[in-house]
């Protein structure tokens, strides 16, 4: 007979980490799950129940588009973007503080979850999380996009369609990002008074 514990379905499946999920459940506060898949990200503010979560709150970033987003749905600035929308969403549901649960991704200093999760803390959601965690102000605003694309543009006509070219193909400028994202930024502050 074997002496070791088999391991559990949804961890065999690559689905679930038990030991950080325990962690997250027993703080017995709201879970914050991230999502970023190849087009979209999605957040939702869940109450883990043992019947199964409660959804709070949820929000995707087909929602930015509403609001008159045209850069891409999976870029930083709309990460941090979606997160201003989510914790606005959360604080009006009710939850004012959260633990980021994010599977088995694991969570990267400066990566787009970073982003999203400094959205939620500067709505008002308190999540704990360290500000040296948190993409630098060019990287929030697209200013960074901007400035390659800029570059690109003076020095390579064709690097620059080959790599904004989603972008160019949907109407919009990779330059314009930080204008797009004040824009953006205001109808999010806007909308959910």
């Amino acid at each position: 007979m074997s002496s070791h514990v088999p391991l559990l379905r949804r961890r065999r499946e690559g689905v679930t980490d038990y030991r950080s999920r325990k962690r997250a459940i027993t703080s017995q506060k709201p879970l914050l799950v991230i999502r970023i898949s190849n087009k979209n990200v999605s957040s939702q503010f869940v109450k883990p129940m043992v019947r199964g979560d409660v959804v709070l709150s949820a929000s995707h970033s087909k929602e930015l588009a509403k609001l008159g987003w045209h850069g891409s749905a999976k870029s930083t600035p709309a990460c941090y973007l979606l997160g201003l929308l989510a914790g606005k969403k959360a604080l009006a549901a009710g939850v004012k503080e959260a633990v980021a649960y994010n599977g088995l991704v694991p969570f990267i200093r400066g990566s787009r979850v970073a982003a999203l999760l400094k959205g939620v803390v500067d709505s008002g959601v308190k999540v704990p999380v360290g500000e040296e965690a948190f993409p630098d102000a060019d990287r929030l605003t697209g200013k960074s996009i901007a400035d390659y694309a800029t570059k690109l543009a003076g020095e390579d006509r064709e690097a620059y369609s080959r790599s904004f070219s989603a972008l160019l193909r949907d109407g919009f400028k990779p330059e314009a990002y930080p204008a797009e994202f004040e824009k953006v930024k205001a109808a999010i502050s806007g909308a959910t008074k």
